[in-house]
């Protein structure tokens, strides 16, 4: 990306340009290359035997040598201090990957070219960072190598001294460091599912997925609004990036919405809050889900079970606020737009089903390794997309080989914020400050677990202005996650709580990333839309609260106290959202308003957690919540069809 600063005759392409983009297309292609060959295990088939660190030092050396030429920064003369750039972070990683078999015994002795390269990838990391990401987590991650260096000096005493030769060491080549855990995690099964997302839209599948989503929901009142749910839905289970979610689809959704009648800002939020959560829409859900299996050492099975509630929690209440709004407007999809049947979009886009098919039956049934799972789903869609066209046009060739550099491209930022989540986990293990800090907040949630779960919901938030999920979830997972569950909360409860509040900042104000790039495709205000969005979604922001204190919320208990769990929490959604809304079949009144505000929050409280407390309030509201919006039924038919339509 160029500097906004350059003027218009310094932006246009040059030589070098050029040279720039075809360099970081070729190493985009390798890398891709690279990743399906470690899935498929062909080192070990010709007999070439690799550490797993020397396969992510080439990925990360491939990520910088992209990043550098891809989102050049210095004008005119000083172009080629990015192409420098570029070969310093190429040439520091590969250095890693070729000599670790050496190095992985030496560095304890703090060898000279093993310090210089170790500062050199770990400045250019950062860099990297800043580029894809901007200053929120590149500020962390200085924040934290500072405190490496001089934490032990600050009164508080959470840290011991540690040499600086040390300190870069350890968090550049150290498996506790950038070519740990969250790169593994984000070189091999994110890397896989990306390519399928890569493949998937390369074919034709968004528009699939709109025509689906057109033909499923289109002729319901406030349709234009679903078409954009459930659009986002199906292909932001795949994408698991929000922004990338509202751009692919919103180019489609939002003006169909504006047409019908909805205001931008609303449009905009509708677009924004169900791209935001397709990042935990079963069955491939975003990054940080994977980094939630690796983190916990459990199955990957295991954490979309845990996300099939909260995910139709999630969508529910959207779909429910876009039905209230439409039907209290009057909103229906405008009329020179053509709903197909669903039988004939799917009948002429069978392919784009197929691979799912082979996904979840080589994941959950044949027990494969994620990777080789969504590669073969990829696989099997490129090759249909080839021979079976839709909508009259079959995928090219070319079209599929551009998959491999653009999935390059695509997951550098994931690569290079995995890489720096690594140097934060690194300078939390070796100062010790992971320890103190959990016993700090173990110490803390004594008082008040609820204390330490709103603690950090707002650290959530606040470190996630600007910054992609799953870096708030590494950085959540490494400094609270210990704590939550050493406070004796259900670990897949506690990191999901985690990640739905990393997730909410990409739709929370003052700096929330999906709500703005959807407020820019819809020409409204960033701030209003964001504040909309937190308005439709209010009910995400109970969700985190409801997993910890109901885990049958996440399919931690039996199946009795699942469904339990369950009827409480939609109707207390239903009744919320009536509420805040102030539409039920008819205008509310303020004393109806406040009567199910009231009942939902009685009936979605976990009540029964506290001594001494039955879940006979819960009961009581529920069925006092039903008998109201029965009433309030009755009435409305009652009433003149002809109601005063208002705005929200």
């Amino acid at each position: 990306m160029s500097d906004p600063t350059v003027p218009d005759a310094e932006r246009m392409p040059s030589a070098i340009d050029r040279a720039y983009g075809r360099g970081a297309t070729l190493l985009a292609g390798l890398m891709s290359l690279a990743a399906i060959a470690f899935a498929l295990d062909v080192p070990r088939r010709i007999g070439l035997q690799l550490y797993t660190e020397q396969y992510l030092a080439l990925i990360l050396a491939l990520t910088l040598g992209i990043a550098f030429l891809k989102s050049p920064r210095f004008p005119g003369p000083w172009r080629a201090i990015d192409a420098l750039l570029a070969a310093l972070g190429f040439g520091a990683a590969m250095y890693i990957a070729v000599r670790y078999p050496v190095l992985v015994n030496e560095l304890v002795y703090r060898p000279l070219d093993g310090t210089i390269i170790s500062v050199v990838l770990t400045l250019l990391a950062t860099e990297a960072v800043r580029r894809a990401t901007g200053w929120g987590l590149t500020l962390v991650v200085v924040g934290f190598l500072i405190y490496g260096l001089v934490g032990h000096l600050l009164p508080f005493g959470m840290s011991r001294q540690i040499l600086p030769d040390r300190l870069f060491i350890y968090v550049a080549a150290d498996t506790n460091g950038m070519i740990g855990l969250p790169l593994m995690v984000a070189a091999t099964v994110v890397y896989a599912f990306i390519l399928m997302g890569q493949v998937l839209e390369k074919s034709g599948g968004s528009a699939f997925f709109n025509d689906l989503s057109l033909a499923l929901v289109g002729r319901a009142k406030g349709g234009a609004a679903k078409i954009a749910v459930v659009s986002s839905f199906l292909f932001g289970s795949v994408s698991g990036s929000a922004v990338a979610n509202v751009v692919a689809s919103g180019v489609v959704t939002i003006p169909m919405m504006k047409k019908a009648g909805y205001k931008p800002k609303v449009a905009a939020a509708v677009e924004a809050l169900a791209s935001t959560g397709g990042q935990l829409a079963p069955p491939i859900m975003g990054a940080a889900a994977f980094l939630m299996a690796e983190f916990l050492q459990i199955s990957y099975a295991t954490v979309v079970l845990a996300a099939v509630i909260p995910t139709l929690l999630y969508y529910g209440s959207i779909i429910l606020y876009v039905h209230v709004h439409a039907s209290a407007n009057d909103l229906s999809i405008p009329a020179d737009v053509e709903v197909p049947r669903a039988g004939e979009v799917l009948r002429d886009g069978w392919h784009f089903v197929l691979p799912f098919v082979i996904l979840i039956w080589t994941l959950f049934w044949l027990n494969w390794r994620p990777e080789l799972a969504a590669l073969a789903a990829a696989a099997s869609l490129a090759v249909l997309a080839l021979f079976v066209p839709y909508r009259g046009e079959r995928a090219r060739v070319r079209d599929i080989l551009a998959v491999l550099p653009g999935t390059g491209v695509a997951v550098v930022e994931i690569i290079a914020i995995s890489a720096v989540a690594g140097i934060v986990i690194g300078v939390l293990n070796i100062t010790g400050l992971s320890f103190s800090l959990t016993l700090s907040l173990v110490k803390l949630a004594e008082g008040s677990v609820f204390v330490l779960l709103l603690i950090a919901a707002l650290v959530s938030i606040v470190l996630g202005m600007g910054m992609p999920t799953v870096g708030v979830y590494v950085l959540l997972a490494s400094l609270i996650g210990p704590a939550l569950i050493q406070a004796g909360l259900d670990p897949v409860a506690s990191h999901m709580f985690l990640l739905y509040f990393g997730m909410l900042s990409m739709i929370t104000p003052p700096v929330a990333l999906a709500s703005f790039t959807a407020a820019s495709m819809a020409r409204a205000n960033p701030m209003e839309t964001g504040f909309q969005a937190v308005k439709m979604g209010w009910v995400a922001y109970l969700i985190p609260f409801m997993i910890v204190f109901e885990p049958g919320l996440v399919m931690r208990t039996g199946w009795a106290a699942t469904a339990w769990s369950v009827i409480p929490a939609v109707a207390g959604v239903v009744f919320a959202t009536a509420a805040i809304y102030g539409w039920m079949f008819r205008h509310l009144g303020a004393a109806e308003r406040l009567a199910l505000a009231a009942l939902g929050l009685v009936a979605l409280l976990p009540i029964h957690r506290f001594p001494g407390i039955s879940q006979l309030p819960n009961v009581l509201a529920i069925l006092a919540g039903v008998l109201l919006l029965a009433a309030i039924w009755r009435s409305a038919r009652g009433a003149s069809p002809s109601l005063t339509s208002r705005s929200s």
